[in-house]
């Protein structure tokens, strides 16, 4: 299985704000310099993740964006869900031999064991080494 970058840019921006103390306002270019990517691919993941009630955004001079909810409510999978469009592995509804393959079934029951996975894990529960995080961000623990 093999994720998106769109889905590895919200996964980077999720755990960058859940590192943040205090629900500290960050800017999308302070997140794109703390990963050495481009501000502009985080643009579109940003406004996605507002619009989806996961990152709020704070207009203003001394605006910028936090966690919209505590990180332990913020269920992995359900993130992996909404950033990536579909999970078939291989495109088996024009395969002559669909009706007679067992792979197909294989293929889905591969793909709901990783989801499964990933469902059980909240954002706080990927972001343990919160003070790790701070200091590979170069941002002082709380």
């Amino acid at each position: 299985m093999r994720l998106t970058r769109y889905t590895d840019y919200a996964m980077r921006v999720l755990l960058y704000l859940a590192s943040k103390p205090d629900d500290r306002l960050s800017s999308i270019g302070e997140i794109a310099r703390g990963y050495g990517i481009s501000q502009n691919h985080l643009m579109k993941v940003v406004n996605d993740l507002v619009r989806a009630g996961y990152i709020e955004s704070v207009r203003g001079r001394f605006g910028g964006i936090r966690l919209a909810r505590d990180a332990g409510t913020i269920n992995v999978g359900q993130v992996v869900r909404h950033t990536e469009d579909g999970f078939d592995l291989v495109d088996c509804d024009g395969c002559v031999i669909a009706p007679a393959c067992g792979l197909t079934g294989v293929l889905h029951e591969a793909t709901s064991a990783f989801m499964a996975v990933l469902d059980s894990y909240s954002l706080a529960d990927v972001q343990a080494g919160r003070n790790d995080l701070l200091s590979l961000f170069a941002v002082p623990a709380a």
